[in-house]
């Protein structure tokens, strides 16, 4: 449905958004989540026509967003992060009004603004201006407006900044019920809103998209393994050689566990990935007369995911600004010294010029003294 290619946005020597590129397909609730300032908004604002790319594409159901912009933004909805509202009309009268800017039909009009006010549970507070609102329920006008026309993409950036607890439930089930006829992409640096509502993520930091997968494939998407904790009991070397002799399973890590007895161990292990070695190591752990106190699978959450991911991103982006710093100031230097050695070699020539005028001069002066003297002699 959504075919991003290649997106690069600059501000100057600020670049917003890197060679951004991935593809969102029909029926899904996706994150779009990253921290403040990785370039989230500048994407959705691109996305949906709002902002120009300094370079890339942009396809909506075929359509290029920046040279058939009328049939792509008929397949989209947006909410900004700020809802485009009008404080002061009533939602009825804004709904009105943006369905006839969208091309709804006159004899649909009423019907279509009837649906969505319904569909955001706004039908009560119709008539009454949108200033005089709580912020949960512009957000409700902000979504409605965006559902207006049927668009098969719904677009929503950070949907539920500033509301209280009971206001973001609210809208985190709205996004969910639109689902269910929409394509739906959740901009957001929430965390829990995203593991809550969406089905897939990509993870975005200083504009490049670090991380694309289904939620619960994450850990493993990052980590390229399965990780393991084990709590036996036994001779701690002995128990960790036996598991590193097993295929596959590497030994991270053995820690004293201190709330157990003096040969109770912690051993963390990584295996491939999708591999289970449950079955294997609980065999090896009989095979040499040793206890399993407690085993489980580690899963990286979501929260480490995007943790390690950002802050290895921010690594990278740091040491890309400092070499782009440092050549900056090398071909500072160089321009400056070239042009030193230009103005040393002006200041040379316009040395060499006067100094020879000069001389061309006193040879002058020589010559008439001579032709001079050569007179009064013929003279006399």
């Amino acid at each position: 449905m959504i075919e991003v290619k290649n997106l690069t946005k600059k501000y100057g020597d600020n670049t917003a958004v890197k060679n951004l590129s991935f593809t969102v397909e029909k029926g899904r609730i996706y994150g779009f989540l990253g921290p403040n300032g990785a370039g989230k908004s500048t994407t959705m604002n691109i996305i949906t026509g709002c902002l120009a790319a300094t370079e890339g594409q942009v396809l909506i159901n075929g359509h290029d967003i920046f040279e058939d912009p009328k049939e792509a933004k008929k397949c989209i909805g947006y909410l900004p992060e700020l809802p485009p509202v009008y404080p002061d009309m009533t939602p009825y009268e804004y709904l009105m009004f943006v369905a006839e800017a969208k091309g709804v039909s006159r004899d649909l009009l009423y019907n279509e603004v009837m649906r969505v006010m319904e569909a955001t549970q706004i039908v009560d507070v119709a008539d009454r201006l949108i200033k005089n609102l709580s912020k949960g329920f512009k957000q409700r006008v902000g979504i409605a407006q965006a559902m207006l026309g049927m668009p098969e993409i719904i677009i929503l950036d950070e949907p539920t900044v500033g509301l209280d607890p009971k206001q973001i439930i609210e809208i985190r089930e709205l996004i969910k019920s639109l689902g269910k006829d929409h394509t739906v992409i959740l901009s957001s640096h929430i965390l829990s809103e995203v593991s809550a509502v969406c089905d897939y993520v990509m993870i975005i930091a200083h504009g490049t998209l670090v991380a694309s997968s289904e939620i619960e494939d994450l850990g493993q998407y990052l980590v390229g393994s399965t990780s393991t904790k084990l709590l036996a009991k036994g001779d701690s070397e002995r128990i960790a050689n036996s598991l590193a002799s097993l295929p596959g399973v590497t030994v991270k890590s053995v820690s004293k566990d201190e709330r157990e007895a003096d040969d109770v161990y912690e051993y963390i292990l990584e295996a491939d990935k999708n591999a289970d070695v449950r079955e294997s190591i609980f065999n090896k752990m009989v095979d040499i007369g040793c206890t399993i106190l407690n085993m489980d699978t580690k899963t990286m959450g979501l929260e480490e995911v995007f943790l390690k991911l950002t802050d290895e991103e921010a690594e990278v982006y740091k040491a890309q600004r400092e070499a782009e710093k440092a050549e900056k100031a090398n071909r500072k230097k160089k321009n400056k010294e070239i042009a030193e050695d230009k103005k040393a070699k002006e200041d040379k020539d316009d040395g060499s010029e006067y100094t020879s005028l000069f001389t061309v001069s006193d040879s002058s002066s020589d010559n008439d003294d001579s032709a001079n003297n050569e007179s009064e002699e013929d003279e006399q």
